[in-house]
């Protein structure tokens, strides 16, 4: 059977992939990827063939894929964090609808978001939406209307791609968004390098949120009206009693 894994590896260290990615890597042949993400798996998967695009060739590497398995190969498409969040899951199925003699089988991994909210405690335990400040694929009119609807509903909200060198004032316009709703006492947090080597963790109210430094490497968290500070950690109660 002519077969494609499309694959979350998580922050990209291999201790930190589900034993699931793992097992469909190690059955591959062939692995395909972005170039940052196939050099953080390649050591320990040894004897695979591995194949990349840079940035900006994503469709290009879904049909780099399909064309692989096609020829019968078993094949992997890995991508860092979850395959379904941000990731090339849904271009994958796309685009398969062309090559209709090839299974795809989505295998998740650890996104930013439940990774990041490990390192600060507990900030998700109850309602929250992630949203991406990148607007090289959502038009910013889009992004704002998603926060001031999260805002206003009182979700915590994790904020992904909060700046680059070309956005990089839309955090701050973010939290400007969100401060309608919430005050800047709000407590907020960043974690940057998930998972990797120079992992950090900042907790910050919103009014200081609106002027931190972060990068593409940064997974921004802003909490709602219960949200609270206890012992350096970032946590949403639930409402249990206690």
């Amino acid at each position: 059977m002519k077969k494609i894994y499309v694959v979350g590896i998580g922050p990209g260290a291999y201790e930190q992939m589900t034993i699931r990615a793992a097992k469909a890597l190690e059955s591959c042949e062939v692995i395909i990827g972005y170039t940052v993400y196939v050099d953080l798996v390649r050591e320990h998967f040894a004897g695979k063939e591995f194949l990349t695009t840079p940035m900006k060739q994503e469709v290009e590497r879904c049909r780099m894929a399909f064309e692989t398995a096609s020829a019968g190969k078993t094949t992997a498409m890995i991508c860092s964090g979850d395959a379904g969040v941000y990731g090339m899951s849904g271009l994958m199925l796309e685009i398969g609808e062309e090559y209709p003699e090839v299974e795809v089988e989505c295998v998740p991994g650890v996104t930013a978001a439940i990774g990041g909210a490990s390192v600060l405690g507990a900030p998700l335990i109850h309602d929250f939406a992630v949203i991406s400040l990148s607007d090289l694929l959502t038009p910013w009119e889009k992004i704002e209307k998603r926060l001031l609807a999260a805002a206003g509903a009182d979700f915590v909200i994790c904020l992904y791609n909060p700046s680059s060198k070309k956005r990089y004032d839309y955090l701050q316009k973010a939290c400007d968004l969100i401060l309608k709703y919430q005050p800047e006492s709000l407590v907020c947090a960043t974690v940057s390098n998930i998972g990797r080597e120079g992992e950090q963790k900042q907790i910050y109210t919103l009014g200081e949120l609106r002027n931190a430094k972060v990068d593409m490497f940064t997974t921004v968290f802003i909490g709602n009206s219960q949200t609270k500070e206890i012992n350096g950690a970032m946590v949403t109660p639930r409402g249990y009693r206690i």
